[in-house]
């Protein structure tokens, strides 16, 4: 497969030698994956109005809980021929964007993972991951459909907004818990709702929607829930704080 050639090309520019019978291993492996990728490509890569508008609403809402994880995947499975990538997508798939998007997921598997450290982890990705989830939306469609790029470009970016929202409020609330393995718990599940959201965007756009609708309505609610009770544990604390500081002075 061409990406495959591609890796091997730039280890040996960067002298690492990778043994010929290994190469002619993996070399077979990839073009039985890419006899597959085809026949699963061809199923896929023809993608109508209704299936862009699911995957753009996938890549907008996941991006909001794994931004980098979504760009991995995507790319990759567009490097390996498993999907033909729509619109401006394609650039996922460059070694480069692989190479910097599965170390920053590398980062970020783990880091979310870590109590408080994952909240500002999140407070800093919360600039990236709104813009980016509707920039990935809009390139579903590419340069040349801007009015359906820029309407998905509203989707995506609403979408990430509301996930990243749910993740944040969710993850001050469990980091009140001294024990970590909540963090642990709730990072695996934003982790398999990622990937889960991209393949069911693709596998069934009809279903994903459905699900996609009830999953938003839900996050509201408890975005608008949780933040009146974190409102509440603030106050509180401020509360004990003014009257600590009052019983001092007396």
């Amino acid at each position: 497969m061409d990406i495959w050639q591609t890796i091997i090309d730039w280890l040996h520019r960067a002298g690492l030698h990778v043994d010929p019978s290994t190469a002619q291993a993996v070399g077979q492996a990839a073009d039985q994956i890419g006899d597959v990728a085809a026949r699963a490509g061809n199923a896929v890569g023809q993608m109508d109005m209704g299936s862009m508008l699911a995957l753009a609403a996938a890549l907008g809402w996941a991006s909001g809980f794994r931004l980098y994880a979504v760009m991995f995947l995507v790319g990759l499975l567009g490097a390996t021929g498993l999907v033909p990538l729509p619109g401006g997508l394609h650039v996922l798939q460059h070694p480069m964007v692989l190479l910097i998007s599965g170390g920053l997921l590398f980062v970020e598997f783990f880091a979310d993972k870590i109590p408080l450290v994952d909240s500002a982890w999140d407070m800093f990705q919360s600039v990236l991951r709104i813009p980016a989830g509707a920039a990935l939306a809009a390139m579903v469609f590419g340069a040349d459909n801007a009015t359906m790029a820029t309407a998905a470009a509203l989707m995506g970016g609403t979408l990430a907004a509301t996930s990243q929202a749910a993740k944040t409020t969710t993850r001050a609330l469990i980091n009140t818990s001294p024990e970590p393995f909540s963090n642990v718990g709730a990072s695996l599940a934003e982790d398999t709702v990622s990937v889960g959201a991209i393949w069911l965007a693709l596998a069934n756009p009809l279903v994903f929607a459905a699900v996609l609708l009830v999953v938003v309505i839900a996050m509201w609610l408890v975005i608008w829930a949780l933040w009146r009770f974190l409102k509440a544990i603030f106050r509180r604390l401020r509360g004990e704080g003014e009257a600590q500081d009052s019983l001092q002075k007396t």
